[in-house]
């Protein structure tokens, strides 16, 4: 009787401690619900939705590590390594008038570690097929080589644009402040252009013909250019007309150039280029009397994917001028 009096003791001592324990126990909160960021393919790959918003952003840049190669290109050096990091930020949202889209570009530039410089590369929004902000023009568009000289120096302004897209052909007008762009008889910011641009592709064959007009220089400049797929690669031409130098187009009163991109393996492109132009040069408000030519050859090569290496080599032979040899080497990661 002791023992079974000692084990019933024992039982119900355990059952009081374990029902205390059971009513002392803690009970862990509920995880709060956790938004996981969401793709958004209305627009293409890359963009996600900026969480509690439907609005698409899509972040992109590249790292690129370039060596110059030319006469006093570093100051009183021949040669000057430079590196620039770009990152871009595109917005995208429905609205009733079509896609309005926001875009900001970042660039920094350092040649070395205490000259660097930080700077706003295009800022602007795009809805209905209005751009307003501060972008590169029609200008800025040339050849896929690097010999071919057929635009202005300065082709980042703020704009006005509108442009009509209908499949493989656009057409556009654009007001630009040429405000930091090149100045002739004595005329001082601001300056105002107009500038028309229209283009497209049928087949292997691309085109594009763009116009501006500078206000205070009275002066306009007209361009041509189009590529076309041949053989083992594509020919590229262009032409290019101005009546004075301006701020659309001041290198010569006119000039052709020529290239062709060959495509030598999936992953080699060799690009010789030629171009010739007529008075040649600035002198005062006018162009120079002399010709020049000028010839080049581009290499590009992709060593894996979003990673590729890129050389380039120029002579620009003036015919009042003393010639030069200019040239670069660079390695650009993409993300």
């Amino acid at each position: 009787m002791n023992i079974k009096s000692l084990l019933l003791g024992s039982a119900a001592a355990l059952a009081v401690v374990s029902g205390a324990q059971a009513a002392d126990a803690i009970v862990a909160a509920e995880p709060e619900p956790v938004e996981y960021v969401r793709v958004c393919d209305a627009y293409g790959t890359g963009y996600f939705y900026i969480p509690g918003t439907e609005t698409c952003l899509k972040i992109e840049g590249y790292i690129r590590f370039q060596v110059n190669v030319g006469e006093d290109v570093g100051g009183d050096s021949d040669w000057d390594a430079v590196t620039r990091g770009q990152v871009q930020f595109t917005a995208k949202s429905d609205t009733e008038y079509g896609p309005l889209t926001g875009v900001i570009v970042m660039q920094f530039n350092a040649d070395n570690a205490t000259d660097q410089e930080a700077k706003l590369d295009s800022a602007y929004l795009d809805i209905a097929g209005f751009r307003a902000g501060l972008f590169y023009s029609w200008w800025d568009d040339g050849l896929s080589g690097e010999t071919d000289d057929i635009g202005s120096p300065v082709t980042l302004h703020n704009s006005l644009r509108y442009q009509y897209e209908s499949g493989d052909f656009y057409a556009g007008i654009s007001v630009d402040e040429l405000e930091d762009s090149p100045f002739y008889d004595g005329e001082e910011a601001n300056n105002v252009g107009v500038a028309v641009g229209l283009g497209g592709k049928a087949g292997a064959f691309s085109y594009q013909i763009t116009a501006g007009y500078d206000t205070d220089n009275e002066e306009g400049a007209v361009r041509a250019m189009g590529t076309v797929e041949i053989g083992p690669g594509t020919l590229g031409l262009a032409a290019v007309y101005s009546t004075n130098p301006n701020a659309y187009y001041n290198a010569a009163e006119w000039a052709i150039a020529a290239e062709y991109a060959i495509k030598a393996t999936d992953k080699l492109k060799i690009t010789p280029g030629v171009q010739y132009y007529s008075d040649y040069g600035v002198v005062g408000s006018d162009f120079g009397d002399g010709d020049a030519w000028k010839v080049g050859l581009t290499v590009d090569y992709q060593i894996v994917d979003n990673f590729y290496a890129k050389a380039s080599v120029q002579y620009l032979d003036p015919e009042d001028a003393d010639d030069s040899t200019t040239g670069y080497f660079r390695l650009q990661r993409s993300f």
